[in-house]
């Protein structure tokens, strides 16, 4: 599938305030912070879980969810390039509100679950790298989020989530530290043999209730409108449709680049656990920090230490996409002020979403919940959300009222379709392996 362009023509000269960013920030876009995210420490809890009790058997699944991923985030960016809203927003115009309050209300409950066992993960990580209790790590790393999300404007704060994507090279690293079978990747990738049986169906449904993920539609459809309030020369492109070439081109190459580094990186959790952990007889893995404890004794202290340092590097961009995303979601709905870049006395409602979310998830560490049957039942109800979420933003984004001429078509119109029909099979793999 290739990038898709408005067929427009580019009337946009060179020197027509294109306002052009340079150096990482023109490599670095929505597109690659959404996927990076995308692997936070509870999503490393899950591909680790994968790699130990399968070996490289999944690793297929990697190939086959990634067209999937670039279709829906690039449809979801479209979506805010081109009306200059976000995903609530929209779903707010076309949609009866009734239809829309219990999906938002999902995402958010999902979403602070998902934040807890993510600070959770990181204060554990910490622990294995420094002395301390976990538990002060994981409130220093929420309080730390809520502080930066709130009190840093948009246009510096998104500098230091970029990068913080680099955190994601700590698991390809470690692919050069243990010894990998690569006849047997390439086979189990390209030539997998396919099971059906209760754990594999289980399993292929929490890759792909990590990789595709209500909440990363929100975050790179709003990160599109917050980079437009950030450039006084971009408009939205119902507004200004001679920007759609060269905008619809980098949305393209942003999420194409950003979905194959997530993907790539899970590739290589996955691979890293089965050629250790699998290989050595540790099948049974319950957390991102139970692997790097488990990674020492067979691939020695530092794969473990660099696993761990992951988890906390992938964990502090995570966090803030989590709380943001259902922080654009329920404020665009209720029809609030929902920028990063707004001050908190401007945007209450948006910035409480965020504190609340964040701090719920921090105390979540302390009342004893389950994290592994937290993130089960964040599992399923991202799952559940993201069938009718998925057909409504498709639905808006074909039509004309909405997108004008950029309402999609072809072969992404049809890949969309295709995601829908796939997370749609996945919540009747959780209801039959449930």
């Amino acid at each position: 599938m290739k990038p898709i362009a408005a067929a427009v023509p580019n009337t946009r000269s060179a020197g027509d305030g294109d306002g052009k960013k340079k150096g990482l920030a023109a490599l670095v876009g929505p597109g690659l912070l959404t996927g990076a995210s995308d692997d936070d420490p509870s999503g490393i809890g899950t591909y680790s879980q994968v790699g130990a009790q399968f070996g490289t058997g999944m690793l297929w699944t990697m190939v086959f969810s990634y067209p999937l991923m670039v279709a829906a985030q690039l449809i979801c960016a479209r979506i805010g390039r081109v009306t200059g809203k976000g995903l609530a927003g929209n779903l707010r115009e076309h949609y009866p509100r009734w239809a829309l309050y219990p999906l938002v209300l999902l995402l958010l409950v999902a979403n602070t679950i998902n934040i807890g066992a993510d600070l959770g993960a990181m204060g554990a990580a910490v622990r294995l790298l420094l002395p301390g209790e976990a538990g002060w790590y994981t409130v220093a790393f929420g309080l730390l989020s809520v502080v930066l999300e709130v009190m840093v404007p948009y246009h510096r704060y998104v500098h230091v989530l970029k990068w913080l994507t680099l955190a994601l090279f700590a698991y390809l690293a470690i692919g050069f530290f243990v010894k990998i079978p690569w006849g047997q990747v390439l086979h189990d990738t390209f030539l997998p043999k396919l099971s059906f049986d209760k754990a594999a169906v289980t399993a292929i449904v929490a890759i792909f209730g990590t990789t595709i993920s209500p909440y990363l539609f929100f975050w790179q459809a709003s990160q599109e409108v917050e980079d437009l309030d950030a450039c006084d020369e971009d408009k939205p492109l119902l507004e200004a449709p001679h920007q759609a070439t060269e905008q619809l081109h980098r949305i393209g190459v942003d999420t194409y680049l950003g979905m194959g580094a997530s993907n790539v990186v899970a590739f290589f959790i996955i691979l890293t656990t089965a050629a250790t952990l699998h290989a050595h007889g540790v099948h049974d893995i319950e957390s991102a920090a139970q692997t790097a404890q488990a990674l020492k004794p067979v691939a020695g202290q530092f794969a473990s230490a660099l696993f761990a340092m992951g988890i906390v590097g992938t964990g502090l961009l995570a966090v803030p996409v989590l709380a943001g995303s259902a922080a654009y979601a329920v404020g665009e709905t209720m029809q609030w002020k929902s920028s990063l870049e707004s001050k908190p006395g401007k945007a209450r409602g948006f910035y409480a979403v965020i504190a609340v979310a964040t701090l719920v998830g921090t105390a979540m560490n302390f009342v004893h919940v389950n994290p592994i049957k937290a993130l089960f039942w964040t599992a399923v109800i991202n799952g559940v959300i993201a069938v009718p979420m998925l057909a409504a933003v498709m639905l808006v984004a074909a039509k004309q009222k909405a997108m004008g001429r950029f309402a999609i078509s072809g072969t992404l119109r049809t890949m969309g379709w295709i995601t829908t029909a796939v997370m749609a099979a996945c919540v009747v793999g959780m209801a039959v392996t449930a």
